[in-house]
């Protein structure tokens, strides 16, 4: 009686992995690892057009009179940047980085950043990609997550790698994106 039953435990976990397995399997093989690659033009002071595409819109005193950063604790960023092709912002454009961050450290160097990566050129025209992450802007690289999406990149999940193109925290500038997404 006994065997019977480890037999039968046996069979049960065998079939269970075996169904998740496979399942598994077939996720990963209906949704590849898509890579996608540009740049962000994070403009404070208009040099992409008539007017910037990134503004503070709310500042925050100085925590300290020997505070020298550009940015502050506390500070809200509203942007709608340039998404291209290429680091030039005359190069293709492929759509809008749309959200705001949240300076959330001393020296305003950390960022929270909630951004929609808005296609509107392209293969995925009418398509978005939904990101959020700490952004630490004295790291070279950093990563955040793709939390969703909409149109092709509906239920998308992955991660961002971002790091500065050519970039002044006190201007903004360009931002390489290298977005792994599925």
């Amino acid at each position: 009686m006994a065997s019977s039953l480890t037999a039968l435990h046996s069979f049960c976990l065998f079939s269970t992995l075996f169904a998740f397995t496979t399942t598994a399997t077939q996720c990963a093989l209906e949704n590849p690892m898509m890579h996608l690659h540009f740049y962000m033009h994070d403009d404070f002071t208009g040099y992409t057009g008539p007017k910037p595409t990134a503004m503070r819109i709310v500042t925050m005193p100085k925590m300290s009179i020997n505070d020298t950063s550009p940015r502050t604790f506390g500070d809200v960023a509203v942007l709608n940047n340039l998404l291209t092709k290429g680091p030039s912002h005359e190069s293709e454009l492929l759509g809008r980085a749309q959200g705001f961050s949240v300076r959330v450290s001393d020296g305003g160097l950390v960022n929270d950043l909630s951004l929609h990566l808005v296609f509107e050129h392209g293969p995925f025209a009418g398509s978005s990609i939904y990101i959020h992450g700490r952004i630490p802007l004295d790291k070279p690289v950093r990563e955040s997550v793709v939390v969703g999406g909409t149109g092709h990149f509906r239920f998308a999940r992955g991660y961002m790698i971002s790091k500065n193109y050519d970039y002044s925290l006190a201007t903004g500038g360009v931002v390489e994106f290298n977005v792994y997404v599925m």
